[in-house]
């Protein structure tokens, strides 16, 4: 159901690679709540997913941008704000990568040159990108911007490798930059904490299949889904929450404030 939540409002979504991806459903859901919005991403995960696809059903302009690279963030914020015909009302970052994982390193054997490459994308980007729209005055003033995170960058999942330290960088950032976006500009920046949730970059996650099946069984409302996600998301670049900000928000129907669940219990007394 609908609610012309975003009607007027214009954006970017980073990250969307297929149907199972976050950043894929919330363009869907803020299309359906009368936002426009330029998709983006790197462009070898472009090449990889069906933007596209997702593109001609939203109405939407897709604009390449590696995400660590100022010159590609410059040019596409310039492109959104002239296609959409002023400046921004939201912005998604939806953007994780890690080579050592990807490569199968621990993380007490890390290829320090791979962290850093998964710092840049996973993190620093999300700085990049709130500098370019804040030295550009392009977000409209109650704007929205959200940065997708996880809990490990709170508590410890070992398999989740140096992904962790990167989320919990980009926490950090949204706090910082979000301070002075909000006193400049009076645009709310926030992090949304999800539930594991099984999209390609997930899936990519040794022992993710466990991740999900735990956090169902420690969670009240089991585990939120890449809708629920974007749902929330939407909320979130709506006007229902004007003065929301520097917050980092679970969405994983409780898994974050219990310490165990009878279902666990269970497990182990068999």
């Amino acid at each position: 159901m609908a609610y012309n939540l975003l009607k007027g409002k214009r954006g970017i979504i980073f990250g969307a690679l297929d149907e199972n991806s976050i950043a894929w459903k919330t363009a869907e859901r803020v299309h359906e709540e009368g936002g426009s919005f330029v998709l983006t991403n790197a462009p070898i995960a472009m090449r990889m997913g069906q933007i596209n696809a997702l593109a001609e059903k939203t109405n939407s302009m897709i604009v390449p941008a590696d995400a660590t690279n100022m010159e590609d963030l410059e040019n596409l914020v310039n492109q959104a704000v002239e296609h959409l015909g002023g400046k921004l009302d939201f912005v998604l970052h939806s953007i994780g990568m890690s080579v050592n994982v990807r490569k199968g390193k621990h993380y007490t054997d890390q290829n320090y040159d791979w962290t850093e490459k998964g710092w840049d994308v996973s993190a620093l980007s999300f700085h990049k990108t709130m500098q370019v729209l804040y030295k550009k005055d392009a977000m409209n003033e109650w704007g929205s911007i959200v940065a997708l995170t996880y809990m490990a960058a709170q508590r410890v999942f070992p398999d989740y490798n140096d992904m962790a330290d990167n989320k919990a960088y980009l926490e950090s950032i949204a706090r910082s930059f979000g301070y002075f976006f909000g006193k400049d500009k009076k645009v709310r920046v926030n992090t949304i904490s999800q539930s594991p949730t099984p999209t390609t970059a997930g899936q990519g996650v040794k022992g993710f299949d466990g991740f999900i099946a735990y956090a169902e069984k420690m969670s009240p409302l089991g585990n939120a889904t890449a809708l629920d996600c974007a749902n929330y998301t939407v909320s979130l670049f709506s006007d229902l929450t004007k003065r929301v900000t520097l917050q980092n928000l679970y969405n994983d129907g409780g898994f974050s404030n219990m310490g165990v669940s009878n279902e666990v219990m269970e497990a182990f007394m068999k």
